[in-house]
């Protein structure tokens, strides 16, 4: 694929997003007031075909590259954050599952096809579980019985089918994780209604309760080792959070232009000249740091250490430049960005989740640290 086509890809998705931003960011507020999930955002996104962005040309959709989505829903974050955090669990599944389609694994074109043909949504529960998962699985006939809490389930009260983890002790390996796909209206399945929280309020992350669900050997993805990021868990992370970053610095974005909206009337300010300056040279940084990190980890990533941590390092570096600039546009703004419906209020609440999502910075900090002086850690 060269780059001129690659960039017109991006162009067209983007203005797609931004074709339905004004539906996203009519009902923002009042999701984030009431904590309910952003339904018309949805709507409007699968009317779009942006649901099925990252789906296969020869499969129905579009056939987005990881880059061409981490800009797709950055651009939805300038509208809403908990929309665009929401879609982007379900993206990164979606791409996630078209690297397995590309090397054939099963069920992968199937769950690709009802993407695309009856919209379905997938639901993540890896940044709850990631390397040690909430929940146990028993070796039964024909699969496995599951039980377990997940947190952090982004849409899912929405959504058709879950990507979980849970841990599984073999009698002969030892303590493992099983990857495993669960329909979430599955017998045993139950979907909480505890998602009461500071920010990205309107991403519905109930907990999903499993009590004794069966799981068929064939839904069975992957059985990796315990507590570590082991190759399949690299290329997973490699996919999901140059996506997820993405939607990150797209808060940070609106807030920032919100702030230099509202601080027009006092441009003549040397104060406010170096918060605006400050806050978009941190934007331009943590661009160039998600720029780069996508260009390393290409369009068909393959496991490795070091393109692992480098996009925890782009996350890390989005993370503490969205706050960072959050915390400035709400100073630069003044007390009218103190007060409810404000998105610059929004945007300081939904930024704070991005110090949530594993790694998070100073355990980055640390694998890079170990990795660097050859010393043991979750990297093996």
């Amino acid at each position: 694929m060269t780059t001129t086509i690659t960039q017109r890809q991006v162009t067209d998705l983007t203005q797609r997003a931004a074709a339905v931003g004004a539906t996203l960011a009519e009902h923002a507020a009042r999701h984030d007031t009431d904590g309910t999930f952003v339904t018309e955002a949805y709507q409007a996104l699968r009317d779009a075909g942006l649901l099925k962005a990252g789906v296969p040309v020869e499969l129905g959709g579009d056939g987005a590259t990881i880059a061409e989505l981490t800009g797709l829903q950055r651009e939805l974050a300038h509208h809403c954050g908990s929309a665009a955090l929401a879609s982007a669990m379900h993206q990164h599944v979606v791409a996630f599952t078209a690297w397995r389609y590309r090397r054939n694994l099963p069920g992968a074109e199937a769950t690709l096809r009802r993407v695309a043909e009856e919209g379905i949504v997938l639901v993540s529960t890896g940044g709850g579980d990631y390397t040690h998962p909430r929940g146990e699985a028993v070796k039964v006939d024909g699969g496995y019985r599951v039980s377990g809490r997940k947190r952090f389930a982004s849409q899912s009260g929405h959504g058709t089918v879950m990507a979980t983890m849970f841990t599984y002790d073999d009698p002969e390996q030892g303590r493992r994780v099983l990857n495993v796909a669960v329909p979430l209206a599955s017998a045993g399945v139950t979907v909480a209604d505890n998602w009461d929280t500071l920010g990205m309020r309107g991403t519905a992350s109930n907990d999903i309760v499993l009590e004794d669900v069966f799981v068929p050997d064939e839904r069975v993805l992957a059985n990796r080792p315990y507590g570590v990021v082991d190759p399949p868990l690299q290329v997973i992370s490699e996919i999901a959070f140059p996506i997820i970053s993405g939607v990150y610095l797209g808060v940070a974005e609106a807030a920032f232009e919100a702030a230099v909206a509202a601080a027009a009337p006092r441009a003549d300010n040397v104060l406010v000249q170096r918060q605006a300056g400050l806050m978009r040279h941190r934007l331009r940084v943590a661009s160039w740091a998600l720029d780069a990190v996508l260009a390393t980890v290409g369009d068909d990533p393959t496991p490795s250490h070091e393109t692992y941590l480098a996009v925890m390092s782009a996350k890390a570096e989005v993370a503490q430049a969205g706050v960072e600039v959050c915390d400035l546009a709400m100073e630069v703004a003044g007390g009218a960005a103190f007060f409810k419906g404000s998105v610059i209020e929004r945007c300081y609440r939904d930024i704070r989740a991005a110090r949530f999502h594993p790694l998070t910075i100073d355990d980055t900090l640390v694998e890079t640290g170990r990795h660097t002086l050859g010393v043991p850690g979750l990297l093996h």
